[in-house]
């Protein structure tokens, strides 16, 4: 019991830093509230996440904030086509010493952070993109032979462009698998628009303050996983995932024909933890069904894809998926 009131209390305490960080982070990324508890989101379950949105929506502005409020150490990258990977991983170096010997040595590149973003990551070859995968999965890399630990805690925030293709690169599967989210950014409200010119045309710009720093977030992401979470969610959760892979006999029938491949056991992981920190977020110490159902589209939608025909019959992705959610819910409530 006593362990029980110590979750119970250092979660009602998290509830309260996690409020003024959303407060600090909307001073300068305005009327965004959704697009902020998303990244939070991606935060708090110790994941990354792949913003995406038309130029001049704020989403650099975005993660430099976060990395004021989290206070954490960030780095900027621009990907580019001529970008390579060491350019972002560091290489090594042939020194000579005063006495003439000469030895290697490492010099570490922009990924030792803790918060890294990668801008435009699509613009870059598949073979930088992929010199990610590893600090992405597993917190380190590897230059000639030898593991280099990165810092913790380590996320990468990453944007792309969604309509200007021209000379980009396709992220592939395994890479878009390794993203917590996908944060669609779109367009703010007409008010909120009004409030961004009025606060950013002035004389000056406002301010974020930190509010958490590298160790009250690596506490936070640990009570995350502590949170419970009920059986009927977690069957909730099953249920969601395993809709949505044509191949399998528990496909939802919308589905057999309309996707070509679905979403692997790293997608209901995905589910697991981050309707935990939506819980936190909006003042709850549990998850719920309408966590599952929110939370479903940013971290299904880039981990499947729709068949030819559903694409020539001009399907979506997000109606479909949103299809299934509405009847998975008929035949809850209906049981």
């Amino acid at each position: 019991m006593a362990g029980t009131d110590d979750l119970v209390a250092a979660a009602e305490g998290l509830g309260d830093k996690l409020a003024k960080a959303r407060d600090s982070v909307a001073k300068r990324f305005i009327g965004q509230d959704q697009v902020t508890d998303l990244v939070l989101t991606t935060l708090l379950a110790g994941g990354h996440g792949l913003l995406v949105g038309l130029p001049g929506l704020g989403k650099t502005r975005l993660v430099e904030t976060l990395a004021t409020v989290m206070g954490l150490s960030g780095r900027r990258v621009q990907f580019t086509p001529d970008l390579m990977p060491a350019d972002i991983l560091g290489s090594e170096v042939l020194e000579t010493a005063a006495d003439g010997t000469k030895a290697f040595r490492f010099l570490p590149g922009p990924i030792f952070c803790q918060l890294l973003m990668a801008d435009e990551i699509n613009r870059a070859s598949p073979r930088t993109q992929s010199a990610l995968l590893q600090a992405m999965q597993e917190h380190e890399v590897t230059i000639a032979g030898v593991h280099h630990k990165l810092p913790r805690p380590f996320h990468v925030l990453a944007t792309q462009n969604p309509i200007e293709q021209e000379g980009t690169y396709p992220l592939p599967e395994a890479q878009l698998d390794r993203f917590l989210l996908q944060i669609d950014v779109p367009y703010p409200a007409r008010d909120a628009e009004r409030e961004i010119l009025l606060a950013t045309t002035g004389a000056s710009d406002a301010a974020s303050e930190a509010i958490f720093d590298e160790t009250s977030l690596m506490h936070a992401q640990s009570l995350i996983r502590r949170m419970p979470v009920g059986e009927q969610i977690v069957e909730l959760i099953l249920d969601v995932v395993r809709s949505f892979r044509p191949d399998s006999d528990e496909a939802h029938a919308l589905v057999k024909d309309a996707v070509s491949w679905g979403p692997g056991p790293r997608a209901a992981q995905a589910l697991m933890l981050t309707v935990r920190a939506r819980a936190l977020l909006t003042g709850r110490l549990a998850p719920s069904a309408e966590d599952v159902e929110a939370l479903t589209i940013p971290v299904l939608g880039h981990r499947m894809a729709l068949s030819y025909g559903a694409r020539a019959s001009g399907q979506t992705l997000h109606g479909l998926i949103g299809q299934v959610l509405d009847d998975l819910r008929g035949r809850k409530e209906a049981a």
